[in-house]
């Protein structure tokens, strides 16, 4: 009885000094970067609260930018005469602003679209020479490509000359590689195999892209097309320099102008708003169409934010 009790207690005690010892964690000194969250919070603040006390002034009952005179919609609506509703130049700044947003997202996202699906499909040194074409908005400043349209619609095009649609013209040829790279990412995260399903069970190659490519590339397509719009609003260089009169004059060179000029005023700030109220809707349709449109393929919404983003 005490040989047989002995021999599991000697086998537990061998067992347990051939198990490595475990060490002590040693002290992460990263556990709490103390220095690190401090350097983000001053950051963020440094980055937001300027952006923050325009968007107020933007609601300020008074003409000052520095004194708080009260709660109002004044420089939005209710003043007849310089509010954004009212002032001639202020709307027409904002209605050719989405002007150029929606032509430049229904040219440029089908032709990057087109792009993609070319790209993808042709083989050899040329197709690799073209791909590194669609990253030429990647590679040149915008100032110097704005400069070349200059150049191109004054001296070569005379006949199109300067206005809305040199400008759409010029924020086509720019974004059109936004669109061209996020449909060939997503071309090659699918992959052939469902095109050549399709085509083993006798689609045309119509069919093939109507009821298959299309649907497999759409939130690539509703993503290509968020950036673009998004992205046009905000445009500074190409519309500073390929616009002709106040008529085709949008939101960004137009706030730019009047400020520089010494004209600035609660009027601008919010036209400023409405401008970044434009920006921040715009992503979060994108995050929740692409979340939505990609429910079924993906862990988390993480990548919603990086395709939309362009990365």
């Amino acid at each position: 009885m005490t040989a047989t009790t002995t021999q599991p207690a000697a086998r537990a005690g061998l067992a347990a000094r051939a198990r490595p010892r475990l060490r002590a964690p040693l002290r992460n000194p990263w556990r709490r970067p103390v220095f690190l969250e401090a350097f983000t919070w001053l950051y963020l603040i440094w980055s937001l609260v300027p952006v923050a006390l325009a968007v107020l002034f933007s609601f300020n009952r008074g003409k000052s930018q520095s004194v708080w005179q009260g709660f109002s919609w004044h420089w939005y609506i209710h003043d007849q005469v310089n509010s954004v509703w009212w002032n001639p130049n202020l709307h027409a700044a904002v209605v050719q602003t989405l002007r150029l947003s929606a032509y430049t997202t229904l040219i440029a996202v089908p032709l990057g679209v087109a792009f993609a699906l070319g790209i993808n499909r042709w083989r050899g040194r040329t197709a690799s020479t073209f791909n590194f074409l669609m990253i030429v908005s990647f590679v040149i400043p915008e100032l110097i490509f704005g400069v070349a349209m200059f150049f191109m619609f004054t001296a070569l095009l005379k006949g199109i000359g300067l206005g809305t649609l040199a400008e759409t013209l010029a924020l086509v040829t720019w974004n059109v590689s936004w669109p061209a790279i996020i449909v060939q990412a997503r071309l090659a995260t699918i992959g052939r195999q469902y095109e050549e399903a399709a085509a083993d069970l006798g689609a045309s190659s119509w069919q093939i892209v109507r009821r298959v490519m299309v649907p497999l590339l759409t939130p690539a397509i509703f993503a290509s097309a968020v950036l673009v719009f998004s992205s046009v609003i905000d445009d500074f260089v190409l519309v500073d320099l390929l616009n002709s009169n106040a008529g085709n004059t949008p939101m960004s060179v137009y706030i730019y102008s009047q400020q520089h000029g010494g004209n600035g005023g609660p009027a601008l700030n919010a036209l400023g708003t409405i401008m970044l109220a434009m920006s921040l809707v715009l992503v979060l349709i994108g995050y929740a169409g692409y979340r939505w449109m990609t429910r079924g393929e993906r862990g988390d919404g993480r990548a919603a934010l990086t395709t939309i983003a362009g990365a």
